[in-house]
């Protein structure tokens, strides 16, 4: 009998995912990802490696492996990131071998990465990245957001709502755009597109198994 499971329903033996989600500082992309991770035990983050200094209860491990601009460089050299980015003056890659074993594992691997990082992504797998993009309801909402976050000089801020118009201008790069009004109603709606990704029919890798053995059942 097939081995049946919440994202593999039918026991086909799907291939795994690489989820990614991408929006502007500020506009909700690390709490949603959180709330995935919390509710999908067949999820796994994708632990960046990065020269910035960890920010206040950032754990090194956890968050982001923190590494300096040699070691980065190093890194890169000898070909271990998928994808690799160069963001407000720090470096940010995501590394091969850990992505590897989470899909090894059978379960899918989610990316907290920019639009370089997912365009970077998409050239390396393809078929098994599924893009999603995260907007602020407004620009004007954004910047109380990051404002009312307190963890950032008025100077990055504005360096930061920067960038956020230029992160847009690469919406058309993804799969699905949500607006992010409601933080819990996000939260579904993307809950809702790795469901359904997990069943789409070019993932399903036992699929043709299946359907030549239908005369015989």
């Amino acid at each position: 009998m097939p081995h049946r499971t919440e994202t593999d329903p039918h026991g086909f033996k799907r291939r795994g995912v690489l989820f990614v989600l991408s929006s502007p500082s500020g506009a909700g992309k690390s709490t949603i990802a959180r709330k995935l991770l919390a509710a999908d035990s067949q999820l796994e983050m994708s632990v960046s490696y990065t020269t910035r200094p960890p920010r206040p209860g950032e754990e090194d491990g956890r968050d982001y492996h923190f590494v300096d601009l040699e070691q980065f460089r190093a890194m890169v050299s000898n070909n271990e990131f998928l994808e690799w980015a160069h963001v407000f003056n720090h470096r940010y890659g995501t590394p091969k071998a850990h992505v590897d074993a989470i899909l090894s594992s059978g379960r899918d691997v989610l990316f907290d990465i920019d639009w370089q990082g997912a365009q970077q992504l998409f050239q390396l797998a393809g078929g098994d990245v599924v893009r999603v993009f995260i907007l602020p309801p407004s620009l004007k909402i954004l910047r109380e957001r990051l404002v009312n976050r307190r963890t950032d000089s008025p100077d990055v801020i504005d360096a930061r709502m920067a960038r956020a118009e230029a992160e847009v201008s690469h919406w058309d790069g993804y799969d699905y755009v949500l607006v992010n009004e409601d933080v819990e109603q996000c939260y579904e709606s993307v809950h809702t597109i790795l469901r359904a990704e997990r069943l789409r029919r070019s993932r399903q890798t036992g699929l043709i198994g299946f359907i030549r053995g239908l005369n015989k059942r």
